[in-house]
């Protein structure tokens, strides 16, 4: 059997089910143009993805593999690799439109191989007793836990019959005319400029969250208190397997750690993306409910400087745009005050997020979007509407994360910055004040919602 394994979002060695796979083989990673056409010459994305893939790259040739990068278009590339004589293809399965489109194209010149890597479960394995999909979390959680076994946490091993397909390794491939062409394996070859983020080993990661994990269901909300995994985008690039935190969960609770909570989260993560699965067309159009947004480019712009006169909104803005990462009682903060106070489309919100963030993840974003819009397959409706005031109140009670990513207002007393009436009744050198009133645009809010029901 000549394969190859097309290493996309499991960039590791370790607990890959890539490498279980035997016969001759071509490990592969391909920078799709597709992608980074629509991305920042400087987007820090491309920085960590390119780094993994070096580090994968000398991983494989420690074990006697290699890896060939390809920068271009999948589909031309596999066109091109077709014509070497392989039997298949081999790669993780992905759940964006995008993705499943591609890979529809690729499977008509190869035999495509699926392989389930990136969430705990595939799917098609929790349904309900009709066989159709949950639509609720909670039946969806209690039938996942009934359901979970050891068998989610086993390991790959590695293949012992595996060999080396004959071709040149050295540097990045471009295919023109069928063709090869050589470049430097440099992030500045791919048109891009090197920005790297500050990141840790995913097992730095691991030995953090063993103190924060007992205390990880009441402290996690909290924006001065380290108690979130900051495995996000690890779990999204694959550069450490689901299973390999779950075994390390598994431990914890021999211990006699609470683990539920952080599983629980890890269980939502696989939900948004089977929904994504299910229902594809979510990642573009609401689920329930007629609401577009209202279109305004004044207040889009002040949301993307991080400009609102919002403190907290503005906080966490400043917060991705800087290192590409935003705690999660935030996102939901602003996505709240996006949809709700500024009646902007979720659609643009979610493209934001999508430019900026490290960990981005399709289903993840997309469903957390149309959740703090009311339009998504959720039981809550349209009127959630979170006071970015009294959130910021208890959960930065001393604005220390406000003060850190806006320090115009390091001067400011803590309980003004949760104050409404105080921004608006001061003036603050270099900061705005609030855009709009939250109690008014809530209402109003609810008033254009109410008038779409009908």
């Amino acid at each position: 059997m000549k394969r190859i394994l097309w290493f996309r979002r499991d960039l590791r060695i370790e607990d890959n089910p890539l490498l279980s796979l035997g016969g001759e083989v071509l490990p592969i990673f391909i920078f799709d143009t597709n992608i980074l056409e629509r991305l920042q010459r400087d987007d820090k994305r491309v920085s960590f993805i390119f780094g993994a893939v070096v580090k994968l790259k000398e991983a494989l040739r420690q074990m006697g593999l290699d890896l060939k990068v390809f920068f271009g278009d999948p589909v031309e590339i596999f066109a091109y690799l077709e014509t070497l004589g392989f039997d298949e293809v081999a790669a993780s399965g992905d759940y964006d439109a995008y993705a499943k489109q591609r890979d529809i194209r690729v499977s008509h010149l190869l035999h495509f191989r699926y392989l389930h890597d990136t969430y705990i479960f595939e799917p098609k394995e929790i349904l309900k007793e009709d066989k159709t999909p949950y639509l609720v979390f909670t039946p969806f959680y209690n039938k996942a836990k009934a359901h979970f076994s050891k068998q989610h946490l086993s390991a790959y091993a590695f293949a012992k019959d595996q060999q080396l397909f004959r071709i040149s390794y050295e540097g990045m491939t471009v295919l023109k005319e069928q063709k090869e062409t050589g470049l430097p394996l440099t992030v500045e070859s791919l048109g891009f400029s090197e920005n790297m983020p500050k990141v840790e080993t995913p097992q730095i990661k691991l030995n953090r969250l063993k103190e924060a994990l007992s205390s990880y269901q009441t402290n996690r909300e909290y924006m001065d208190k380290e108690a979130t995994s900051h495995l996000s985008c690890d779990l999204r690039f694959g550069t450490i397997s689901i299973r390999a935190v779950l075994r390390f969960l598994a431990e914890q609770k021999r211990q006699g750690v609470q683990t539920e909570p952080f599983f629980r989260q890890l269980v939502f993560r696989d939900f948004y993306a089977y929904l994504l699965y299910h229902f594809p067309y979510l990642e573009t159009e609401n689920y329930k409910y007629r609401f577009k947004g209202i279109k305004n480019e004044v207040k889009y712009d002040l949301f993307c400087r991080g400009m609102t006169g919002v403190p907290i909104v503005d906080a966490g803005v400043r917060e991705l745009l800087q290192t590409g990462l935003m705690h999660n009682r935030v996102r939901m903060i602003c996505a709240s005050f996006f949809t709700k106070d500024l009646l902007l489309p979720w659609q643009w919100g979610e493209a934001f997020f999508a430019k900026h963030l490290l960990d981005y993840d399709a289903a993840s974003n997309v469903l957390s979007w149309q959740w703090s819009a009311g339009t998504g397959i959720d039981p809550q409706p349209y009127f959630r509407i979170f006071n970015p005031y009294l959130q910021s109140k208890k959960f930065d009670k001393e604005a220390r994360y406000i003060k850190k990513w806006i320090p115009e207002l390091a001067f400011v007393k803590a309980k003004d910055l949760h104050d409404e009436n105080v921004l608006f009744e001061h003036y603050i050198e270099g900061y705005p004040k609030p855009v709009v009133r939250h109690k008014e645009a809530a209402l109003a809010a609810l008033a254009y919602f109410k008038g779409r029901l009908k």
